[in-house]
């Protein structure tokens, strides 16, 4: 069990408001609170017309979750928890670089043309950064699909397949800009629907629900030797992948 806060047994999974325990309850309370704010997330990123920022990505999370856990719109480094997180195989950005991952992903999604050209990259470097405990993925597809649409297109995410998507993802956390999610994302890339359109899109998109979900699926922190190995191991074959 995923237990950053050391009170699992006193406040619940990651100190929820409802004091939830079971991991399959947890999941669908944790969407139902996604589903009724994500229109409210939406019509924020719609109303910033300048481009946008790391505080804009927190405040997404914060809109989406903050009915369901106390830390939503806080990431890692600010709550001080989980430094080092992985999940299954696959690892993440530390915590207190969380923000400078999500930063360079908006630096290239904020233009029109490298977002049109790399939405696999911009999603991937989203995905390194796993800036928050819980719910980056559902903030991160929120953001994208705002960052799309500043570029003229969408994604057409309920033709696509969890288990395709999340294989291309992994292969783009490992080796970023080769052309993993790239090559995924680009067939799905198709006219930009009316905003109107976007939430029942999203909420239309296979497996989003975690209904799923297992327990032993879920990120572990530690900031042990070894994972400390592995985190650096991970971080210099992207540096290798991006000839840093």
């Amino acid at each position: 069990m995923f237990d950053p806060f050391g009170d699992f047994e006193t406040k619940g999974y990651l100190q929820n408001y409802e004091g939830v325990k079971d991991f399959k309850e947890l999941k669908v309370l944790e969407h139902t609170f996604f589903e009724a704010n994500l229109e409210d997330a939406l019509d924020y990123l719609g109303r910033i017309k300048a481009p946008l920022e790391y505080k804009h990505f927190l405040h997404v999370h914060q809109i989406l979750f903050c009915d369901f856990y106390p830390w939503a719109g806080k990431d890692r480094h600010q709550l001080g928890v989980a430094n080092l997180v992985d999940k299954g195989n696959v690892q993440f950005e530390e915590a207190q670089r969380a923000q400078q991952a999500v930063e360079w992903g908006l630096s290239i999604g904020n233009d029109p043309t490298k977002m049109t050209a790399k939405p696999g990259v911009v999603m991937g470097i989203f995905a390194w950064g796993h800036p928050f405990l819980e719910g980056n993925g559902r903030t991160m597809l929120v953001v994208h699909t705002e960052l799309c649409a500043r570029a003229n297109f969408s994604i057409d995410w309920p033709n696509s397949t969890k288990n395709d998507y999340l294989q291309k993802l992994t292969d783009e956390l490992r080796t970023p800009d080769k052309g993993a999610l790239d090559s995924y994302l680009k067939p799905l890339m198709q006219k930009l629907p009316a905003r109107k359109y976007w939430v029942e899109q999203i909420k239309s998109i296979p497996g989003i629900d975690g209904a799923n979900t297992e327990d032993d699926n879920m990120s572990y922190a530690s900031d042990d030797p070894l994972a400390r190995k592995r985190y650096e191991e991970a971080s210099e074959l992207r540096k290798r992948s991006l000839d840093i």
